[in-house]
C-alpha cells in the first residue's frame, strides 16, 4: 500500500522538525546577535540615512509620483527610529524579561527591518537596488535569533515577500513616470518583473531553505552527541547502582543468616522454659524475616540495574502497559481514555524501569475502580522537553490522612496489598531525576503524575 500525501507530509515534517534550543542557549544567541551585533549596526545605518536625508538630496528633478514615494519612506524612517528605540530598550533588559517577550521582540524587529529596507530599496533603485543583499542578511540573522520551526520559516518567507513588494511597486512607479523624468533620473526600464526578479527571489528562497537545513543538521548532530553522553552516563550509573545494591545485600544477608540460625538454636534449647526468652526470639526472627524481604527487593533492583538503557517511545510504552493491565481479550466495564501530545523526546532509560512504573499505576487504578469506571491516561511534553505522564481514575479516592504515606514502602490501603508498588514507582522515577506526585479527593478518584526531565542525569534516592 502506497503512502498517502498526508503521510508523506507527516514524514517530511518529522524529518525537518527539531526541538527549540534550551532557553539559556536561545537567550545567549539572541543577546549575541541582536544586542551585540545588530544594535551597533543599526545605529550606524540610521546615522548614514539621517545624513543622506538631511545633507544630500535623494533625487533631483522628480515627478510627483517619486516625491510621494520619497516622502512616504521618510515618514517610515521616523517610525523606524522610534520602533528601534523601544526594541533596543527591551533587548538591553533581555536577561530580566520573560524569554517569550524577548523572542517576539526579535520577530517584531525583523519585520520592522524588512519593511524599512523594502522602502529604502524602492527609492534607491528598486529591482536594481544594492540593498537587495540586506534581505539576504536579514534571513541569515533570523536563522540565528529565531528558534528553528514554522515561525522562522514564515518570518523568512515574509522577508522575501517584502522584496517582491519592492519589485511590484518599482514597476508600478516606473509606469507612472513621464519620459522626461525617466531620462533625467536615468532610470532603467522596468516595465515588467522579468528574469532578474525571479532569480533574486530564488536566491532569497534558497537562502531560507539552506539556513534552515544547516540548523537541522547542526542541531541533530548536537542532540546526537548529548544523547550519546547521556546513554553512557546513565548506563554507568545503573551499573554502579547494581553493584552497590548487590554488595549491600551480600554483606547484610550473611550476618542475618547467622542471627537467624542462632535464634533458632536458642529457641530449641529453651523450648521447655516458660520464661520471656521465646517471645523475644520470635521478635528477632520476625525482624530478620522483614529485613530479608527488604534485601530481596534490593537484589531485585540490582538485577534490574544490570539491564540496558534504551531510547523509549512514550506512546508505545504507554500502550504496551495498558494492553498488559487491560487486555482487549478480557471484557471489563472499565473504559480507557487516552490523550497523547505530540513530538515527544525519547526517554533514555531501561524499559523494565518504565514498564514497572506504568504497570503499577495502571494496576492501582484498576483495583481502585473494581468492575466499572474510567481511567484517563494522558501524556504531554513541557517547553523544557520534560515528559509528563498522568494516570487518573474516577474511583473512591484516597483519604486525606493516608495520601501522604502512599509512597512509603510496605504502607498500603488495600487488604491484600504488599505496599511496594508505589514505593517502586517513586524509586524508579527518582532514579532518573524524575518525580511522582498524587492528587486525590474522596469520591473523585486519584491522579498520579510522573515527570521525567528528558535531559537530566539520574540520581539516587536517599
Amino acid at each position: 500500500m502506497k503512502p498517502s500525501h498526508a503521510q508523506w507530509l507527516n514524514r517530511l515534517a518529522a524529518l525537518i522538525e527539531i526541538p527549540a534550543p534550551d532557553p539559556p542557549l536561545l537567550l545567549r544567541r539572541i543577546v549575541m546577535m541582536e544586542r551585540n551585533i545588530m544594535l551597533p549596526v543599526k545605529a550606524v545605518f540610521i546615522g548614514m540615512i539621517l545624513y543622506s536625508f538631511d545633507i544630500t538630496p535623494w533625487v533631483g528633478l522628480a515627478s510627483s509620483t517619486l516625491d510621494v514615494v520619497v516622502e512616504t519612506v521618510q515618514f517610515i524612517f521616523w517610525f523606524y527610529i522610534l520602533a528601534n528605540l523601544i526594541l533596543a530598550a527591551i533587548l538591553l533588559a533581555a536577561e530580566r524579561l520573560p524569554l517569550a517577550v524577548v523572542q517576539w521582540t526579535v520577530v517584531t524587529s525583523s519585520l520592522v527591518d524588512g519593511i524599512f529596507i523594502a522602502g529604502m530599496a524602492l527609492v534607491t533603485g528598486g529591482l536594481d537596488s544594492v540593498l537587495f543583499w540586506l534581505f539576504v542578511v536579514l534571513i541569515i540573522r533570523n536563522s540565528v535569533s529565531v528558534p528553528p520551526g514554522l515561525l522562522q520559516l514564515i518570518l523568512n518567507f515574509t522577508i522575501s515577500l517584502c522584496y517582491a513588494l519592492v519589485a511590484v511597486l518599482d514597476v508600478s512607479v516606473f509606469q507612472n513616470l513621464d519620459d522626461i523624468t525617466r531620462r533625467t533620473l536615468e532610470l532603467t526600464t522596468h516595465e515588467d518583473l522579468g528574469q532578474p526578479f525571479a532569480l533574486r527571489l530564488a536566491v532569497l528562497g534558497l537562502t531560507t531553505i539552506c539556513c534552515y537545513g544547516a540548523q537541522v543538521l547542526l542541531e541533530r548532530q548536537r542532540l546526537a552527541v548529548e544523547e550519546a553522553g547521556e546513554f553512557a552516563a546513565r548506563e554507568g550509573q545503573l551499573r554502579s547502582a547494581g553493584r552497590l545494591a548487590a554488595e549491600f545485600a551480600h554483606q547484610i544477608k550473611n550476618p542475618l543468616a547467622v542471627i537467624n540460625n542462632t535464634a533458632f538454636s536458642l529457641q530449641r534449647a529453651l523450648r521447655e522454659d516458660k520464661s520471656a526468652a521465646p517471645g523475644q526470639i520470635e521478635i528477632i526472627q520476625e525482624e530478620v524475616a522483614r529485613a530479608d524481604k527488604v534485601i530481596t527487593q534490593i537484589i531485585g533492583y540490582a538485577q534490574l540495574s544490570e539491564g540496558r538503557v534504551e531510547k523509549l517511545n512514550v506512546i508505545v510504552e504507554l500502550d504496551r502497559a495498558i494492553a498488559q493491565i487491560f487486555p482487549t481479550a478480557v471484557p471489563t466495564g472499565i473504559k480507557i481514555h487516552r490523550e497523547y501530545g505530540h513530538s515527544f523526546p525519547p526517554l533514555l532509560m531501561q524499559r523494565g524501569h518504565l514498564s514497572e512504573m506504568l504497570v503499577n499505576l495502571l494496576q492501582n487504578a484498576r483495583e481502585a475502580l473494581g468492575q466499572n469506571g474510567n481511567v484517563f491516561v494522558t501524556a504531554g511534553c513541557h517547553r523544557d522537553h520534560a515528559v509528563e505522564i498522568s494516570v487518573r481514575d474516577d474511583g473512591p479516592g484516597i483519604p486525606p490522612d493516608k495520601i501522604k504515606r502512599v509512597f512509603e514502602a510496605y504502607y498500603t490501603t488495600k487488604e491484600k496489598g504488599s505496599g511496594l508498588g508505589l514505593a517502586i514507582v517513586k524509586h524508579n522515577a527518582e532514579l532518573y531525576g524524575g518525580t511522582v506526585s498524587v492528587e486525590s479527593r474522596l469520591g473523585q478518584g486519584a491522579n498520579f503524575t510522573l515527570i521525567f526531565p528528558a535531559k537530566a542525569l539520574m540520581k539516587f534516592s536517599k
